[in-house]
Parts: structure tokens; C-alpha cells; sequence
């Protein structure tokens, strides 16, 4: 079939020409799609408002050689405007919809699910529902865990000895035990290692009670992480740590 439809999260826009853009989509049944939205820069355009960043929407497209074309658009959720209005929330957002940009880019299988976590994501940030922090760091152990790399951030994860272990290597997948800790790996607080777990089991009521410096040391871990198994510097990171030093 040329055309199809699907629900779809905004993930990034860039112009083209005078008046159009493309846009990247995480879709809910076919992956990450790159389409060409004609005429969206227009201040007569019917749909430009509803394809900005972090928008959920119902998306009719056809397909093309190398884009596909976006025909029509429905709005399900727009949640730019409530992200858009805190600076940490935007921080948080733009990390996450750039994780799963980057996670999904090859994918072919489990995409679905990786679409179904980055609405949830999203979702608890517009709202409001815990730390902007901590719900970026919780998003991306479990989109690298749907990708196959999850942490170990228990037992360890070279020997598979029971944990909790206190060392923490990023080349070998996580948490090590005394006898595998290779040089260089870090030593984080027994408070963010328990953080850590709790964010990828999506213990929350635990979760929002960490104290600042497990927060913020869990985010470093994990962003450290996040770029080693993506082979590539994340570019919102980036502004998270020139706004965070």
C-alpha cells in the first residue's frame, strides 16, 4: 500500500525550502519514519502547530523512494507547551526524544514497545509526575534495556556474583564485584546504586525519596553509559551539562 496511517510521536524538524519540513517520527506500528510535511511553515498551514516536537498524532502518510510525504494530521496530545514552559523539563525531553531517536534509527523489531515508553516518558514529564531527572534516567535504563544493553545494577555483571556490588564499569555492563572491577571503573554511593535499580524496576514511591546527590550521580552514571553503548556524543547532553556543571 502507498498510504498508510499510525499514531505517531514528533521526535526532531528541520526545514526545508521555504515553506516545508521534515520531520522525524517514532510511529507505533512502523519504527522511525522521516517524512516531509509541504507547506507547514505557512501561516495558512492547517497542520503546522500539530507536528512540533513532542507531539502525539494521528498520522496519515505515503510512502516515498527516500521520505515519506504527510498528508494529514490529527492531534492526540500536544505536549510541548507544558514541557516547553519549565527549562529542566525541556532539558529532560529534548534527552529523551534524542535517546530514542538514536536507539530506533536501525531498528526493525521492538519498536512498538520502545514507542509505547517514550509516550509514558513524555507523558510524566508534562505532567509533572516525578523529578525531570529522574524520569530521564529511569526512560533511558529502559529503552537501553528494551535495546538489549540493560545494566547490570545488582549482581555483577561480569561473574554474575550476588550483589549489591559497589563498583560500577561501564565497558563490562555495570555493577562488578570486588574480584572483576577493572582499573578506572567508579565507585558510586550505595544510595545511587540502589537508585539506579529502583529506576529501572520503576520503584517510584522509593525512587522520589533519593537524596540529591544519588540523583545526580545516577544521571552521570547512566548518561556515561547511554553514550558508550550508542558510540556517539548525545548532543542534548551536552547542554545538560553546561547548564549543570
Amino acid at each position: 500500500m502507498k498510504s498508510y496511517r499510525d499514531e505517531a510521536i514528533v521526535l526532531r524538524t528541520h526545514k526545508l525550502g521555504e515553506a516545508d519540513r521534515i520531520i522525524t517520527l517514532l510511529t507505533a506500528e512502523h519504527g522511525q519514519v522521516r517524512a516531509v510535511a509541504k507547506g507547514v511553515r505557512k501561516t495558512t498551514s492547517k497542520f503546522g502547530a500539530r507536528v512540533e516536537p513532542f507531539s502525539v498524532i494521528d498520522a496519515q502518510l505515503h510512502h516515498g523512494r527516500t521520505l515519506d510525504t504527510l498528508t494529514q494530521v490529527a492531534s492526540i496530545a500536544q505536549y510541548g507547551d507544558a514541557i516547553a514552559a519549565n527549562y529542566d523539563l525541556y532539558l529532560a525531553a529534548t534527552v529523551v526524544v534524542e535517546t530514542a531517536e538514536r536507539l530506533t534509527a536501525d531498528a526493525h523489531d521492538g519498536t512498538h514497545s520502545q514507542y509505547l515508553l517514550l509516550l509514558g516518558a513524555l507523558n510524566a514529564l508534562a505532567r509533572h509526575r516525578h523529578d525531570p531527572t529522574l524520569i530521564r534516567t529511569s526512560y533511558t535504563l529502559r529503552a537501553l534495556a528494551l535495546a538489549g544493553w540493560a545494566p547490570s545494577c545488582f549482581d555483577c555483571a561480569v561473574c554474575g556474583a550476588q550483589g549489591p556490588h559497589f563498583s560500577f564499569s561501564i565497558p563490562d555492563g555495570g555493577t562488578v564485584c570486588d574480584t572483576c572491577r577493572p582499573p578506572g571503573a567508579s565507585s558510586p554511593a550505595p544510595d545511587t546504586v540502589a537508585l539506579l535499580g529502583q529506576l529501572l524496576s520503576g520503584t517510584w514511591e522509593r525512587a522520589d525519596r533519593c537524596e540529591p546527590y544519588a540523583r545526580a550521580e545516577a544521571s552521570g552514571i547512566i548518561s556515561s553509559y547511554t553514550q558508550w553503548h550508542l558510540e556517539r556524543r548525545l548532543r542534548s547532553l551536552s547542554v545538560i551539562d553546561r547548564s549543570h556543571p
